[in-house]
């Protein structure tokens, strides 16, 4: 009988728990228990883990290397799927299978490359693989350079910055003067470049942003599982054009995808994504471990977090193809459970010292006041 296999997530995306959902129904039937660490304490990641902890704030890339190693150590895991501190912990791949655990992540080099968009666009394009045109700007002299450029060929400018993920600081320039019509309906992505241009010329320190045109959809994002050989193991495109979202093996997406997996060391879970400029795909961000909606290619049949995991441990699945593509789909939000909050400890009744009488007004306290006076401990 196989032992059961121990899985370490830590402070990940919400949407993971279809990730961990999904390694407990794998198609081998093996038992697997999971381990989740997060910095907010009602992420539902916690309450569908296993076991969970908190994880301690205000560490250093090397405090939590070491925080990591005593956790698998500790926790006896098996695969850990590093997101926070991802490059520092690559770094010790070593350590970490020393005390017997296997990282679910790629090299560190895969890493150093894709932490930063602009080194990335200039790694993909050496080997081939369509970008779009960009500039680096840190002033604001800088930025109205670029959007000038921009605007004079015909495109819409946007920014972001050189390094982050989720699409967090993502902006579409416009010149239309703030009025009344910005404030109405939800807030947009769009922002004034005279605002824009203020706020640099008042910083205090230098931005690190992309200047690049607004790409068109469809987008795609080729969820990737690559091996440690440098061999794709499975490609499926992810596509979503609005509310619509679908699935594609088409070669114009997959083939650089591919070229780019496998030239750089993704290995085991990847996410490569590509949008229109013009007639043709160029490629958008390449995220170094799984992607959120990873969990989506169970509509075709495939279930990839279980694949990786398998990898990890040094049992191959083979190339894993889908068995069909299922039909186009929507995202819609859903509840789920979170962890019990806990009563705060409360404090120990300190001895009454008598004082001299003082005529003040007495009021007890009610339950809910006690308790936030009360010292809250970490659940």
């Amino acid at each position: 009988m196989l032992s059961r296999v121990r899985v370490w997530l830590n402070r990940t995306y919400a949407e993971n728990v279809f990730f961990m959902d999904q390694l407990r129904r794998n198609p081998s039937d093996r038992a697997v228990e999971i381990h989740a660490t997060h910095g907010d304490p009602d992420s539902p990641v916690l309450a569908a883990a296993d076991t969970a902890d908190l994880e301690p704030e205000g560490l250093s890339p090397a405090a939590y290397v070491e925080y990591a190693l005593d956790q698998c150590a500790r926790r006896g895991i098996d695969v850990f799927v590093p997101r926070l501190h991802q490059a520092a912990i690559v770094a010790h791949r070593a350590d970490f299978e020393a005390v017997g655990t296997a990282l679910l992540a790629p090299t560190p080099q895969a890493v150093a490359v894709f932490e930063d968009k602009a080194t990335a666009y200039e790694a993909v394009r050496s080997v081939g693989v369509p970008v779009p045109p960009w500039w680096r700007v840190r002033t604001a002299d800088e930025l109205l350079a670029a959007v000038e450029e921009l605007e004079a060929a015909g495109h819409k400018p946007c920014f972001k910055p050189a390094a982050g993920a989720g699409g967090v600081g993502f902006r579409v320039i416009t010149r239309a003067p703030f009025s009344l019509a910005h404030l109405n309906g939800f807030p947009g992505p769009y922002v004034q470049l005279d605002l824009v241009v203020e706020a640099l010329r008042r910083a205090e320190e230098p931005v690190d942003w992309l200047v690049m045109p607004r790409l068109e959809q469809p987008e795609v994002s080729v969820d990737c599982l690559t091996g440690p050989d440098n061999r794709v193991r499975l490609a499926v495109g992810r596509t979503k054009n609005g509310r619509r979202r679908g699935f594609t093996l088409h070669p114009q997406w997959l083939e650089p995808a591919r070229l780019i997996a496998e030239g750089f060391g993704l290995h085991y879970l990847s996410n490569i994504q590509f949008r229109m400029f013009g007639d043709r795909p160029v490629l958008l961000d390449v995220n170094t471990r799984a992607a959120g909606g990873l969990h989506q290619l169970s509509l075709c049949g495939v279930n990839a977090p279980w694949a990786a995991v398998q990898l990890a441990l040094g049992e191959d699945p083979g190339v894993v193809e889908p068995p069909f593509l299922g039909q186009d789909y929507t995202v819609v939000s859903g509840p789920r459970p979170l962890r019990p909050v806990s009563l705060p400890q409360q404090r120990v009744e300190e001895p009454e010292v008598l004082l001299p009488a003082v005529p003040m007004p007495v009021q007890a306290a009610s339950t809910a006041e006690a308790a936030e006076a009360a010292e809250v401990l970490p659940l």
